[in-house]
């Protein structure tokens, strides 16, 4: 009892440490452009709503927006993983349209198989039946 109560705190203690690590400040996950020194957003991402006659409805030209460093990165990024998702929804398409071809081919194959097992077991009676007359008659002839 005492030797488990040992081993669960140092567990213990150990986790603690650990997570007490993880969790300082310095060791925080710092994503592009974040300041550490403060913790607002950065000037030149803040919206200044000091001039509202500067309104797209009023001709200004909204091109001249600032962009943060790594954004066109992250769009170029973004852009490449749709056209990649359109691509693979394309293949998909084609593989789904292939296997509808087959699979109508299947169907129209395995229905013929049947009709053609059904002839053939038909036909197979009708010799049976031939040969049991053939038996009968020459029965009777003796």
């Amino acid at each position: 009892m005492m030797n488990t109560l040992k081993k669960y705190s140092i567990a213990f203690a150990v986790i603690m440490s650990l997570t007490g690590a993880a969790f300082a400040d310095g060791n925080a996950f710092t994503p592009i452009n974040f300041d550490d020194t403060s913790y607002s957003a950065p000037p030149s991402s803040t919206p200044n709503f000091s001039n509202l006659s500067n309104s797209p409805a009023n001709g200004a030209d909204t091109t001249n927006v600032q962009s943060l460093p790594g954004n066109s990165k992250m769009q170029n990024a973004i852009l490449e993983l749709d056209n990649a998702q359109i691509d693979v929804r394309n293949d998909l398409l084609n593989y789904k349209a292939k296997y509808a071809d087959i699979d109508a081919q299947y169907q129209v194959l395995k229905s013929e198989r049947k009709a053609l097992s059904k002839q053939i077991k038909d036909i197979e009676r009708r010799i049976k039946k031939i040969e049991k007359d053939k038996a009968n008659i020459k029965k009777n002839m003796l």
